[in-house]
């Protein structure tokens, strides 16, 4: 029983990091300055998941196995701007949807409502099997 909490848990943690690569894309959509204000489009991020327990080598559950950098860019005509290309005038911007994003975090969040049902099924069922011993 305390097998499929563990499963839980684990995908809870997992689409909780997928979530935050999500919101990290729909904040960075426009941004082509990193933190020190140089000019790097961001790159959108799209978080793996892997079936199992990477440290205990378990095969039940599931874990973040990496974040990906996407570097997909659009170009948008901005002579004007201090990062345009000197020849063609175009700003590179991060080729990130909005849309798809958002649709993203809808089955991200559906995933994690999932699992927390599942974990308060399992712990339902364990507590109705200690009265059965009680």
């Amino acid at each position: 029983m305390f097998g499929a909490l563990d499963v839980s848990a684990s995908a809870l943690v997992a689409q909780r990091t997928r979530l935050e690569t999500i919101s990290a894309n729909i904040a960075g959509a426009q941004a082509i300055e990193d933190a020190g204000g140089s000019y790097a489009p961001f790159q959108r991020r799209i978080a793996v998941l892997a079936q199992g327990d990477p440290t205990s080598g378990k095969a039940d559950g599931v874990h973040v196995r990496e974040i990906l950098h996407q570097p997909a860019f659009t170009e948008k005509y901005e002579p004007g701007s201090p990062y345009a290309d000197p020849n063609t005038g175009m700003v590179k911007y991060p080729d990130i949807s909005p849309e798809v994003e958002i649709i993203n975090a809808m089955a991200a969040f559906r995933a994690y409502e999932a699992n927390i049902t599942a974990a308060e099924a399992t712990k339902a069922m364990m507590q109705a099997s200690l009265r059965l011993l009680a």
